[in-house]
């Protein structure tokens, strides 16, 4: 599923977006570029062909550097025709394809970090690199070594079989063998069309692409396993998008990110020998093939999961069934730690989760401002299904799917156990490990603390809260606050609470009192009829939004805040007295509470991609400036740093009295505000689809 952000949400009925807030939003593909293969004229001047027109030769001395060792197409089946024509693949993981070129490639941002993986290392580099860079990472020249292919993949989409998927839009390029010993993948997204491509053009935009770049990254290093970004790279190719599906298509740029990683493998590699789906009909087109599945977990495992293969080399089961149990425990960890930064990936379908446990396809994902545990990132998810507090259920479900597709190679009463008795233990404990050293919870491990860290959530949700910001002011907290330092204190976590102007627009009912007056008959009358275009969830949803949308009517400001100090000085006598037992016995509290500090600040970003940060790159990009896409880079490389960028605000002026001003005047400073920053209102208005 691409990226996009967007206004409003899809309903379950049918509403009008209002046109301010179209800003920008989804990915309804409409073929409009040319679809050119390597050596054709679309490329323009300068932009050279595939290996056949000498375009595998030419790389210079800084990428010529790289060693390509492409075990996977070594050791899995391969078909071995490069027709990009939409069709089945039985039989095979990969089959051959080549980049479409595109006019005029260009380098918008590159990850210096994420290229020193492959060995390209460089503190800066030059115009002639950068151009390079665009040549090779566009598609349009292929590196002495590399051997384009689109991997074969099924998957389960918000719950249902969906057959055939694979690699629509992104290329394998190889595996290039880095310098500390480590075998990376190389993929471009957003190359062109590939036999897996269906109704679409294999292009990704603008706006997704510097989205997944940076997303990649900023995950690398708030410490997520993830797949990595090593460059984007845009051009004057331009494909049609229907952005809100509404019949008002527009042209946008081509763009191609490359991405790193061990592998791209996931769940739904496996499911390509899933038998006809009871529900969908539909089945993969490799069934029957147990040779295949034998030939992935020997390569998955012998590669990815060396340790398991020596360990249970004579046994089959065993090392299954320990592989198995390895993946759903990296899985386990992956979802607390994305829990535990805010971070909703938006699309957990089986073809989006990693066999190596990562995170992987940067889609509709979001970083949650205001804690709401219901909080949903992509537009299109209507039932909730992918929402914040549903993640930890969904990968389980999704690792139970991946269970079915290892029979008979692992019998399902062996993995349906393992599931049961390990994914469970392994999130709680991951989750509150991460949530102690979040709170500066340090020496002592209390049973008392899941309690501590639900009334703390629950206190977010009251006040609504900024999740970031929330848990970077309380490593400010002392045990020994007095009255006056505490009251300030309380101003500042107030600051970072959501304001009557922000709860209004959270709040504010979306159906027709028409329309939900309607549904309500309708449940009762019919509800055949109503479970066709509605859900009790979104009517209950809706009666709850206008319930709290009428007590707001009757709330003043000052009352709000009062409100919120006395729900924050309720926890913080909770919060103090745990502390307190932290330091029982302790000799010398400074050095504790110095050591406190320090832990909860490498735990607790003070920077992630919000998405009002990435839309005000993506318009300065879509404008010729990438300049912000460059610098959002550099600041998300150190999240957890004091320092920030010189692009903003100077002065001596309080960073809660900035986060304050914010709603005021978010339209006029927008491009000023600090990107540690609650967002302004604007904010709200977009939506990722």
């Amino acid at each position: 599923m691409a990226a996009v952000l967007g206004t409003g949400r899809n309903r379950s009925l049918p509403s009008l977006v209002p046109a301010s807030l179209r800003r920008f939003g989804g990915a309804m593909q409409h073929p409009a570029a040319s679809s050119a293969r390597p050596g054709s004229p679309e490329h323009g001047a300068g932009a050279a062909a595939g290996p056949g027109a000498g375009g595998a030769g030419g790389a210079g001395g800084w990428l010529g550097a790289l060693r390509f060792d492409n075990l996977a197409l070594r050791s899995l089946p391969v078909e071995h025709s490069e027709d990009s024509a939409p069709r089945a693949v039985p039989g095979a993981c990969f089959c051959r394809v080549l980049p479409t070129p595109l006019r005029n490639p260009r380098l918008v941002a590159m990850s210096l970090p994420a290229l020193a993986l492959l060995g390209l290392e460089a503190a800066e580099l030059e115009e002639r690199e950068e151009a390079e860079a665009a040549l090779y990472f566009s598609g349009n020249r292929l590196l002495p070594g590399s051997e384009p292919a689109a991997h074969c993949y099924c998957g389960h989409q918000f719950g249902s079989f969906a057959g055939q998927l694979g690699d629509g839009a992104a290329m394998y390029l190889g595996e290039v063998l880095g310098p500390r010993g480590g075998r990376w993948e190389m993929q471009l997204k957003g190359a062109g069309l590939t036999p897996f491509s269906r109704q679409a053009d294999g292009r990704k935009v603008l706006r997704s692409s510097i989205r997944e770049f940076l997303c990649s990254e900023a995950m690398f290093h708030l410490g997520i396993p993830t797949t990595r970004a090593g460059t984007c790279v845009t051009s004057d190719s331009e494909v049609v998008r229907d952005i809100f599906y509404d019949g008002n298509p527009k042209k946008e740029k081509c763009t191609v990110v490359l991405r790193i990683a061990s592998t791209f493998l996931r769940f739904g590699s496996f499911e390509i020998f899933k038998p006809t789906d009871e529900y969908t009909g539909r089945k993969g087109p490799s069934v029957n093939r147990n040779d295949i599945r034998i030939q992935m977990l020997d390569y998955v495992i012998g590669t990815f999961y060396p340790e398991i293969q020596e360990a249970y080399s004579d046994n089959n089961i065993q090392r299954n069934a320990a592989f198995f149990k390895e993946i759903t425990k990296r899985t386990a960890r992956l979802v607390a730690e994305w829990q535990c930064v805010g971070f909703c990936h938006g699309v957990l379908n089986t073809d989006n989760m990693s066999i190596v446990g990562l995170t992987i396809d940067y889609g509709p994902f979001g970083f949650m401002d205001r804690y709401d545990p219901e909080h949903i990132c992509n537009g299109s998810d209507n039932t909730g299904r992918y929402a914040y507090n549903k993640q930890p259920e969904i990968c389980k479900w999704n690792l139970g799917k991946l269970a079915e597709a290892l029979v008979p190679e692992l019998p399902l009463e062996i993995s349906e156990l393992i599931l049961e008795e390990e994914y469970d233990a392994e999130f709680e404990k991951h989750y509150l490990q991460k949530m102690r050293k979040k709170l500066g919870l340090t020496r002592l491990e209390l049973e008392e603390d899941n309690k501590l860290v639900s009334e703390l959530l629950e206190t977010m949700h009251l006040t609504g809260g900024d999740f970031t910001n929330i848990f970077y002011l309380l490593s400010s907290f002392s045990v020994d606050f007095d009255p006056s330092r505490l009251e300030d204190f309380l101003e500042k976590l107030a600051s970072q609470c959501a304001s009557m102007e922000e709860l209004k627009v959270a709040f504010k009912p979306q159906m027709d009192p028409r329309q939900l007056s309607m549904m309500l008959m309708l449940a009762q009358s019919n509800p055949q009829l109503f479970a066709l275009i509605g859900t009790k969830a979104n009517i209950n949803k809706e009666l709850e939004r206008i319930e709290q949308f009428t007590k707001l009517q009757q709330l003043t400001a000052a009352d709000l805040l009062s409100r919120n100090k006395r729900h924050w000085t309720e926890w913080l006598e909770k919060y103090k007295v745990r502390l307190q037992k932290e330091i029982e016995g302790i000799s010398d509290v400074d050095a504790w509470n110095t050591d406190r500090v320090k832990v909860m600040n490498s735990n607790n970003p003070k920077y992630i991609l919000r998405n009002y940060i990435a839309q005000n790159a993506i318009e300065a990009a879509e404008n010729g400036d990438f300049s912000e896409v460059r610098n959002v880079l550099k600041l998300l490389e150190n999240p957890f740093q004091e320092t920030e960028s010189s692009t903003e605000v100077k002065g001596d002026m309080e960073e809660e009295e900035a986060t304050a001003a914010a709603a005021a005047c978010a339209q006029a400073t927008r491009s000023r505000l600090p990107y540690c920053s609650k967002p302004p209102l604007w904010a709200s208005e977009l939506c990722v689809t």
